[in-house]
């Protein structure tokens, strides 16, 4: 089939061609406010008898979204616009989740009223504790925010119905209230210390780090520029536009699920090393490294064609350009790395040499593999005294705001169905059954 893009009635459309028939059909483009347009082919297969093939999607757009956008050749990402670097400088987290909810920024008042709904909903109910117990102590911390995320929808029943407007911004607030909760549970459980309690008298970030490094027998000290850091890496994996575990969220949520199971399922996702779990490789990356002085081996490995080595945290597949968040998280890795006084940390320091090199090394410029949002925040969590098994939970306590945001939007969307992806079959053709006496 071969295409061409035709005028008709003043409206743009891409005509397709079938070479064996010689039949012509013509199917409109759409156009967003930014970014590709996108061919509209849902009655290709009505029309043509064909399915596309695309594997991964990376050539499909599945929704019509107005939260993130992301222009990965110009290094460009947008929340409702505003560009991730300016929410980073001048928002805080709070505000970021709001303009995901909402589509604006609050003013004080809708913020203030905002912040105090969060607050209130941080506690989870007494019995999530015993739930705590069911799983092994050494269970993967993401293996135990799996489970206990989807249990709460067996909590609260009074914010499941997904018809219901109300009822699924209670769920949303609850979500975003709660998995900062439950990420300082698993930690907690996996190392053996005693459940902290949220505190309604301190900040979203500062609540966190309490619950997660605080103990009962004395008062935990919040160091504001550990607090700061720890907002600025929620801002900046709020939301990545339609990635692998948003679009798990949307697709568990097409067919009417919970909004608790939906997110369960964006937590499954999230988990696998090629997305969530990207900054703990960087760790196991350095760790395998081991020293300074062998930095050269494992950059002569990266370039070598014939090695499957890879420099974990180097180079992003949306991003061709600087990955904007790097940025931001590069100048937070330096505070916090003077505020800690890290100084004699190996694996710190060969992350330290490891990126010098890479910003100078000519075939790392030319092709672009600068170090990404990964490998900074990996740093700065390992800095801050996060064990890796927790990078990716974090992650999904940040990311928990984009998945709610862009499932209430898909749920609002009447143009939406139920996901139903297609296959190009290469299996057997029908055969008959012999029974096995006669195989």
């Amino acid at each position: 089939m071969s295409d061409t893009t035709t005028p008709a009635a003043g409206k743009k459309t891409v005509t397709l061609t079938d070479n064996q028939t010689g039949k012509s059909f013509e199917f409109p483009v759409m156009h967003g406010t930014t970014g590709p347009d996108v061919v509209d082919i849902r009655k290709l297969y009505a029309e043509t008898g064909y399915f596309t093939y695309d594997p991964g999607f990376t050539s499909t757009g599945s929704c019509e979204s107005k939260i993130t956008f992301i222009d990965g050749d110009k290094g460009i990402l947008l929340h409702r616009g505003y560009p991730i670097e300016q929410l980073a400088d001048k928002s805080d987290f709070m505000e970021v989740c709001y303009l995901m909810l909402h589509g604006e920024l609050p003013n004080a008042k809708a913020k203030s009223e905002f912040e105090r709904s969060i607050t209130y909903h941080t506690m989870v109910h007494e019995q999530l504790s015993q739930f705590f117990r069911g799983f092994r102590r050494d269970a993967h911390p993401m293996a135990v925010m799996c489970g206990v995320v989807g249990a709460l929808s067996a909590f609260y029943h009074d914010s499941t119905d997904i018809e219901d407007p109300r009822q699924r911004m209670v769920a949303s607030h609850r979500l975003i209230a709660k998995m900062p909760t439950l990420a300082a549970m698993a930690y907690k459980y996996s190392i053996g210390q005693p459940f902290v309690y949220p505190r309604n008298d301190l900040g979203y970030a500062e609540n966190f780090l309490n619950m997660t490094f605080g103990v009962p027998c004395e008062p935990y000290k919040i160091n504001p520029v550990i607090a700061k850091a720890m907002d600025k890496i929620f801002i900046l994996h709020a939301d990545h536009e339609q990635n692998a575990s948003t679009s798990t969220v949307r697709l568990a949520g097409s067919s009417g699920a919970n909004p608790f199971a939906c997110i369960a399922a964006g937590i499954a996702c999230l988990w696998g090393p090629a997305h969530g779990g990207a900054n703990e490789a960087v760790l196991k990356m350095l760790a395998e490294i081991g020293h300074k002085d062998r930095i050269p081996e494992f950059i002569a490995r990266a370039k070598d064609k014939n090695d499957s080595f890879r420099l974990m945290g180097f180079g992003h597949r949306v991003y061709k350009n600087y990955d904007p968040r790097a940025k931001v998280m590069q100048q937070t890795c330096k505070e916090v790395l003077a505020e800690l006084g890290i100084k004699d940390d190996p694996l710190l320091d060969i992350a330290v040499e490891l990126e010098r090199i890479a910003l100078e090394d000519p075939y790392f410029v030319e092709k672009k593999l600068y170090p990404n949002v990964d490998f900074y925040s990996g740093i700065i969590l390992k800095a801050i005294g996060f064990p890796t098994s927790m990078f990716t939970v974090l992650f999904a306590l940040a990311r928990t705001v984009g998945w709610i945001a862009q499932w209430q939007e898909m749920i609002a969307d009447t143009s939406q169905k139920i996901g139903r992806p297609r296959q190009l079959y290469t299996g057997a053709t029908a055969r008959d059954y012999v029974p096995v006496e006669q195989r």
